[in-house]
């Protein structure tokens, strides 16, 4: 008998719409010999799956059911599609979790804790597995000066929320004039603010993910960005930035990339597949420690789509990896 399958997209944040084209490349490439996938489509007002004649039917969320010409729909699995709150930063996860659900990410306690890239960057720095930019967590509750912040942090550096992701509300800040508009941009946004160093460099991103316990890397992405940054526009505007993979590098350069993901996957006990990202120094060729997403996009042109195709494999077969190892915990 076919497992049935939630496939959850949408969200409460800016990255509602790139959630969307993360579950259409999903949905695309799941085993329809193997799965029923069901698309729940959330934002903050419902929880709904349109069926093919255009019915809209609501989530029972008093135990995450559907009904469906009379008959309630109780799912196998969730494969978690949904990037920010509440689909990456634990909320989901720890819904799923009391109602004795299987989903695809990271559990809530690692999904909350990798969300914030505060107390992340600092697990990951007390690890002594890979450099990490020295940085600054800033409070709107408890806001700083530029003077204080200057004394603590050398510019340029970004300043970003510290759980957001796509690059929102992100600036590369160069002059002590642009710090506070900077923060305020962030707050409009997130309550909590992160000013990290900048590190110049080559920019790195692989994917990582387990499947019959073993923790295996896809091939390393090289990221050029025709802008300052890799940001929003830079992600998701065709043309602006170049995404080499497999990226052009030494056998050796490429397996210690691999390997530190691989080690930075088991230090946060992470699930399902996540992706990594590095900078490597310009000068000292140190590698430096970015960021871990928990909830990859996996639209068409994403990077981890990106990096299977280069393995040979296809889509479908590493989705229903994905499910089996989902399935089998």
């Amino acid at each position: 008998m076919k497992k049935k399958i939630a496939l959850l997209a949408g969200g409460y944040t800016g990255e509602y719409e790139i959630s969307i084209k993360t579950a259409v490349t999903i949905e695309q490439n799941i085993d329809a010999e193997l799965y029923d996938v069901y698309k729940i489509i959330i934002d903050r007002n419902q929880w709904v799956y349109q069926t093919n004649e255009g019915e809209v039917v609501a989530i029972d969320r008093n135990d995450f059911t559907l009904t469906l010409q009379g008959s309630k729909v109780r799912f196998d699995a969730v494969f978690i599609a949904v990037h920010g709150t509440p689909g990456e930063d634990g909320k989901i996860q720890g819904y799923l979790e009391m109602l004795n659900i299987p989903f695809t990410s990271c559990g809530a306690i690692v999904s909350g804790i990798t969300f914030n890239k505060i107390f992340c960057n600092h697990i990951v720095a007390h690890s002594n597995l890979v450099h990490v930019s020295k940085n600054l967590h800033v409070l709107k509750s408890n806001p700083l000066s530029t003077e204080q912040i200057l004394s603590q942090i050398s510019l340029p550096a970004f300043i970003k929320p510290a759980e957001g992701g796509s690059s929102l509300a992100t600036t590369k800040v160069k002059q002590a004039e642009d710090i506070q508009p900077a923060l305020q941009a962030v707050f409009n946004f997130d309550h909590q603010a992160m000013i990290e160093e900048f590190v110049g460099g080559r920019e790195f991103s692989i994917g990582v993910y387990r499947y019959k316990g073993q923790v295996y890397a896809l091939p390393v992405t090289e990221i050029i960005s025709s802008k300052e940054f890799f940001d929003y526009e830079a992600k998701y505007t065709p043309g602006v930035s170049n995404e080499v993979t497999p990226a052009e590098i030494s056998m050796e350069e490429a397996n210690e990339i691999a390997q530190t993901a691989k080690n930075i996957y088991h230090l946060l006990c992470c699930k399902g597949v996540c992706r990594i990202d590095f900078i490597r120094e310009q000068g000292t060729n140190k590698l430096y420690f970015l960021e871990i997403n928990t909830v990859p996009g996996q639209s068409e042109n994403s990077i981890v789509p990106q990096q299977v195709r280069a393995t040979g494999s296809t889509l479908k077969s590493f989705y229903g990896n994905l499910l089996e190892e989902t399935l089998r915990s």
